[in-house]
């Protein structure tokens, strides 16, 4: 299957539905199977000791899915999380951006479930990994 929306294309409709994120995340790659995305870490991502937090973690994997959900459906806005398991595993590196390659395992008609892995950039150490499922709309 190809992609529906390019690189670009995602890129603004992502700010075009939610400019509240605009400044913390970042597509940089995008395939018919994957997607590499870029948390922007910044002090509101972090938690007390300096590392990212949990949540900041979360958003990263679920909007991963979520923009490769839509750069294959196209502008289905209303896709949604069905399902969310996460496995921390260690320390992000302080002061680096967080980096998520995700891809799709399924695409079916109103399902779509991906997988996640993240790690510190400039490290092939995996800080977490996420399996999501989402929901989308009628065609």
């Amino acid at each position: 299957m190809s992609l529906v929306l390019n690189k670009e294309e995602l890129t603004d409709y992502l700010a075009e539905i939610f400019p509240q994120i605009r400044d913390d995340f970042a597509v940089d790659d995008l395939t018919a199977d994957t997607i590499t995305m870029r948390l922007l870490t910044d002090e509101r991502h972090l938690r007390p000791g300096g590392t990212v937090s949990g949540p900041s973690m979360f958003a990263l994997a679920d909007v991963s899915v979520y923009a490769m959900v839509l750069a294959r459906v196209g502008k289905k806005a209303l896709a949604v999380t069905t399902n969310c398991s996460m496995d921390f595993m260690r320390k992000p590196e302080s002061g680096r951006d967080l980096i998520a390659q995700c891809r799709l395992l399924k695409l079916g008609r109103v399902l779509a479930v991906g997988d996640v892995l993240m790690a510190s950039e400039g490290s092939d150490k995996p800080v977490a990994r996420a399996s999501l499922t989402y929901s989308i709309p009628p065609r």
